[in-house]
Formats: structure tokens, sequence, C-alpha cells
């Protein structure tokens, strides 16, 4: 068995005991299933109920979608404007944190009293969730490209827009699609976050209406999708970060991955 495999199989197999442990703690302490259903009646409920939730599902993955996709150009566009210039760095990066600082469960009832219920305000909160992480990571790959490089490129005549486009941008791309990965799962909680608040579709109105019917296997069968959702999008970044930033990863690293 080679390594990648061995390390699948681990993986795998952490997962697998790890459900298997809560279905038996379930059974032998006599867990009600209104404090926490088996694993069983979780995937019996996935089951049953995946014809209704498809729909909320589709809806909350294009909700996602579209959010981090405006989210990623805005980021990249105010990461390359920022990180292009030391000043505009120092300057605005106090200005970036105090908004990243504010909790996004109390910018989505403005959302709603602007654009009323429904997916607008899903989609602007998971826009707004995975601005900053972009714009820290593009303007921190810029802002630590070496001076020295910089000076060697003017001098032999390049532009400040060639110097970006081809040294500053492609050093960027490993800060780039490691904010992507962080940026991805974000945008979920942002969607999620105000599907329960303001929307009447989606996984996060499916869980708040389950929850309100004490239907409890259908809640964690709401976060069961969710997680497999962010583990998909998550590996598929991953796969193209290993081929757009082979360069900067070890060879041992890539084997294993």
């Amino acid at each position: 068995m080679t390594e990648a495999r061995r390390i699948k199989f681990m993986s795998f197999s952490l997962i697998f005991g790890f459900f298997l442990m809560w279905e038996v703690l379930c059974i032998v302490l006599n867990v009600s299933d209104l404090v926490l259903p088996r694993p069983t009646e979780i995937i019996a409920t996935l089951w049953v109920k995946f014809p209704i939730l498809w729909p909320h599902i589709l809806q909350t993955l294009y909700s996602t979608l579209i959010g981090f996709v405006l989210g990623v150009g805005i980021g990249v566009t105010l990461g390359v404007l920022v990180g292009t210039s030391r000043v505009a760095y120092a300057v605005a990066y106090p200005l970036l944190v105090g908004f990243s600082s504010i909790p996004k469960v109390a910018v989505v009832p403005i959302f709603v009293l602007w654009f009323g219920s429904g997916t607008t305000p899903a989609i602007l909160t998971a826009m707004v969730i995975c601005v900053f992480p972009i714009v820290v990571n593009i303007a921190t790959g810029l802002a630590t490209t070496e001076p020295d490089l910089e000076d060697v490129l003017k001098t032999l005549g390049a532009s400040k827009s060639e110097i970006l486009w081809n040294v500053g941008l492609p050093r960027t791309m490993p800060y780039f699609f490691a904010s992507l990965k962080v940026a991805i799962t974000l945008s979920f909680v942002g969607a999620v976050l105000s599907e329960t608040v303001a929307s009447n579709r989606g996984i996060g109105n499916v869980m708040m209406t389950a929850s309100s019917n004490f239907q409890v296997s259908l809640v964690f069968a709401g976060l069961i999708i969710l997680a497999v959702l962010g583990v998909v999008l998550y590996s598929f970044f991953s796969f193209l970060e290993r081929r757009v930033t082979g360069w900067a990863t070890r060879d041992t690293d890539i084997a294993i991955t």
C-alpha cells in the first residue's frame, strides 16, 4: 500500500470509527433521540427526506457559490490595490480588521432591511464573510515580494504592471489558494446563517424549522449535508491548489496528497 493510500485509509477509518462510537454510545447510554439521534437514524432521515431536501440543498449551494464568487472578485481587487502599495497596506489594514471583527449575524438584519428576505441577503452575507481572508492573503503575498527582486526587474526595464503580472501575482498563488479554502467554508457559514434568519428556503431554513418542530434527526441531517458540501468544495480547491502551485510544495507532500 502506497503512502497516499495508507493516509486515505486512515482518514476513512477515523471517520467510520467516529460514527461507530457515536452509535454505540447512544445505544449503551440510552440517549434520547431528542437529545442526540444515532447516525443510523440520521442516515434514514436523509434517505426518506432527500427528495424534499434536494431543492433546499441547491438553494444553499447557489447562494454560497454566488456569494463566494463575488467575494473572491472583490477580495482579489482590494488585495491587489492594498498589496501593491505599502502605504495603502499600512493605512487600510486597520479598517479591514475592524470590518472583519463585526459579527456577521449583525449585518443580516441590515441586508434584510435593504433587500428584503430571501436569496439576496444570503448571497450578500456569504460574500461579506469571505472577503477579508482573500484581501489579507493577496495583500500579504504581494507585500512580501522581495524588494531586491523588484529592484532587479526595474533595472532591466520592467514596468510596475509587468512586475505585478509576472512576479507578484504568481508568488501570491499559494496565499490565494490557502484563502480560497478558508473562504469557501466561511461562505457556507454566511449563507446558512442568513437562511436561518431571513429565508424560507435553504438548508438553514430547514434546520431552523426542524428544530422548532423537535425533529432533531432532520437538524443533524442538515448538518451532515453542509459538512459533505464543505468537504467536497474544500477538496476541489485543494486539487486546484496542487495543480497550480505545485512548485511551492515539497515533492514528498505532493506524493502524500
